[in-house]
């Protein structure tokens, strides 16, 4: 399994916009209400607000757009295998010079895989004026963007990202270069190999975690009992205890915490920098 980090279950990574900008599948009345995305069958949302913005902002824009997002959405916006298109969404369509924009950059939306990016105003707004350039673009041609060059994926530091692996990130508690990971970068490579870092779900990955998911039950007279997590439900939980004995309970008359690996890639989404994220998949490119 590829956790990242001590950890469970991008993003995309890691995304400068999320799920709520994408395109994937047809929304609803009520999806299409709260910014969701667009379909390419589907004719793009029309702007709003009309806008121009100046030739030299745009321009400082598409670097900083193409280092911090066109991993995920492509150095033209246009979206990837996971990023949504950013020329067709709704939020796009009904941002007004960052306004809708910017608190989702700035805010992110962990649960769907989208870190908060720490970036200066200027930045932000440059970003911005080149999303509505690409929006602009957009509308004079047919097609659309689903796929991802290599290159927008080698923008990180793999020694830094070994740094983050062996220290912050916690990555080497759970993992080994040359132990699980070895030869991870030839048997996954580029967005496949970041999904798996971030949405570890496979098969494997889900059997490995159960089998080291651990649970501390506190019994109402504040006895703690600790042990392999044996079963879970709606109303029971059960450990093996250090003796091997099956002890279980009715859940809603105790109180337990499970330490699952797999519960810990969805905490480290929550911690990433986008700069960490880069780094990483870097490093775990290195590990052929």
């Amino acid at each position: 399994m590829l956790c990242a980090l001590r950890v469970t279950g991008f993003v995309s990574v890691v995304v400068l916009l999320s799920m709520g900008l994408m395109a994937q599948t047809p929304p609803t009345q009520g999806a299409a209400a709260q910014g969701a995305g667009r379909t390419a069958s589907q004719a793009p949302p029309p702007t709003v607000t009309p806008q121009v913005y100046p030739p030299e902002q745009i321009d400082a824009g598409r670097p900083l757009f193409a280092s911090q997002c066109g991993f995920c959405h492509g150095r033209d916006a246009a979206g990837g295998e996971s990023g949504p298109d950013l020329t067709r969404s709704m939020v796009t369509a009904e941002d007004n010079r960052g306004d809708k924009i910017g608190p989702v950059v700035r805010s992110g939306r962990v649960d769907r895989g989208m870190p908060a990016f720490n970036l200066p105003d200027a930045e932000i707004a440059a970003i911005v004026a080149f999303v509505h350039d690409q929006r602009r673009l957009a509308d004079t041609q047919q097609g659309s963007r689903r796929t991802v060059d290599p290159a927008d994926l080698q923008t990180g530091d793999a020694e830094a990202g070994r740094r983050y692996f062996n220290g912050a990130g916690g990555c080497a508690r759970c993992h080994a270069p040359a132990g699980d990971l070895a030869g991870i970068a030839t048997r996954l490579q580029g967005l496949k190999l970041l999904q798996r870092m971030l949405y570890p779900e496979s098969a494997d990955d889900v059997a490995r975690a159960r089998a080291r998911a651990t649970v501390t039950v506190t019994l109402p007279s504040g006895e703690r009992v600790a042990g392999a997590l044996a079963y879970r439900d709606e109303f029971t939980i059960a450990l093996r205890d250090s003796s091997g004995w099956y002890r279980s309970w009715p859940a809603s008359q105790v109180r337990f915490s499970v330490d699952n690996l797999l519960d810990a890639h969805a905490d480290q989404l929550g911690k990433y920098t986008d700069d960490d994220m880069h780094n990483v998949l870097a490093y775990l490119q290195t590990l052929r």
